[in-house]
């Protein structure tokens, strides 16, 4: 059991990833070179996705997947309120309008029924729907994708928090049941760059899409030019497009990252398990987040679902007094649908499963490097701290 102060999150990184990062450095590229599509490749076989587009972060797959997708102006997109803000902010870039779906208020997940509720909400109108797979649980996207095809909407499922769970159709990101993913390597998340995001889709339109709008719109390829003449530094902006490219100094740490995916999903798996056993008999005060069925789930967080109220003491106590044992904990998330720039633009709006979620949940420690009895520590500082 370790002494030191446990953040929520952190990265793991070892000899290897340092090695994988100095070859770059060492060799001929440092921005966006072959290191990327070496990346690029092995994630394509990690998860079954036919392609895979890497880029600077997590907002910026969400942007580019909804751009690619053609999302635009006056168009309607359909986003969970319990997320980060990431995820609804995304469609705002492209100029769409949002609409907030309910959760179940157990799990934090948008389900089907949430998802016609704002469907009819928007009053059909949508043409896109963002699934936020929470702390890496995944949504029921067999229920959620019929309800969105039937609406119109093309369907990108944030799986910034989702890398490495398996479900009964396969790996996330495989779109299986949507036309793009989305994917972060913060260093809180699984696998870290630094910074760094991908969008993974099965459509070679889509993907094509991406790689000139994550570099600024240019089509350096001559065979897709419009002036076909043998000038080869010619290039052309057929897109208004941004920079957000990945270097190969964060694509070689997030290879090397990427091939102990397995390592690191069973290291969470044993971290919740223990974590399971310690909180056993704390119910009904203190229990683990809900868990869906057929998930395989490799968490990014552990969320414990805490009556406070019961308790008597507020969140803001909980946390400053694991905070004194040495603990770190966050909340996510706030709804976003009650953020000021929202509620100011779509008016305050009743989400019953997301303002229930929201109240009662908790981000403990988890990451690799805790050790086997850091839940341990962790649970008992919260009986003491709450008196349980």
């Amino acid at each position: 059991m370790s002494n030191s102060f446990l953040p929520y999150g952190r990265q793991s990184i070892d000899q290897a990833d340092i090695d994988a990062v100095t070859d770059v450095l060492r060799g001929d590229w440092l921005t966006t070179g072959p290191a990327v599509r070496e990346f690029e490749q092995d994630f394509e076989a990690a998860t079954g996705a036919p392609h895979a587009r890497a880029c600077s972060n997590g907002t910026t797959a969400l942007h580019l997947a909804l751009a690619a997708s053609g999302l635009g102006r006056g168009d309607v997109a359909i986003v969970p309120a319990i997320t980060f803000m990431a995820t609804a902010n995304a469609a705002r870039y492209c100029g769409a309008e949002v609409v907030f779906a309910d959760v179940d208020a157990q799990t934090g997940l948008m389900t089907a029924a949430t998802l016609q509720d704002a469907i009819d909400r928007a009053g059909g109108r949508v043409q896109a729907v963002l699934p936020v797979h929470l702390a890496g649980q995944v949504c029921d996207m067999p229920a959620i994708e019929p309800l969105a095809r039937a609406a119109g909407a093309v369907v990108v499922e944030d799986s910034c928090h989702a890398i490495g769970t398996t479900t009964p159709w396969g790996e996330v990101g495989n779109c299986a049941h949507a036309d793009a993913a989305t994917f972060s390597f913060h260093p809180v998340k699984t696998i870290a760059a630094g910074e760094g995001g991908l969008v993974t889709t099965a459509r070679a339109d889509t993907a094509r899409q991406i790689e000139i709008l994550r570099s600024h719109g240019i089509e350096r390829d001559p065979g897709r030019h419009e002036r076909q003449e043998d000038e080869p530094w010619w290039h052309e902006m057929q897109a208004l497009g941004w920079n957000f490219r990945l270097s190969d100094i964060q694509a070689a740490l997030a290879r090397s990252q990427l091939r102990r995916l397995a390592a690191f999903k069973a290291r969470r798996q044993a971290l919740a398990a223990a974590y399971d056993g310690a909180l056993d008999g704390l119910a009904p005060v203190v229990q683990p987040i809900a868990r869906v069925p057929g998930n395989d789930a490799c968490l990014h967080l552990y969320a414990a679902r805490i009556d406070f109220a019961a308790a008597g003491l507020t969140r803001s106590q909980v946390m400053s007094g694991l905070r004194e044992h040495g603990i770190g904990t966050q909340v996510h998330y706030i709804p976003v649908s009650d953020q000021p720039y929202y509620r100011a633009r779509y008016g305050q709006i009743d989400l019953p499963g997301a303002r229930h979620y929201y109240e009662r949940t908790l981000s403990l420690p988890l990451y690799q490097g805790m050790s086997d009895d850091d839940p341990v520590r962790v649970v008992e500082a919260l009986k003491m701290v709450m008196a349980l």
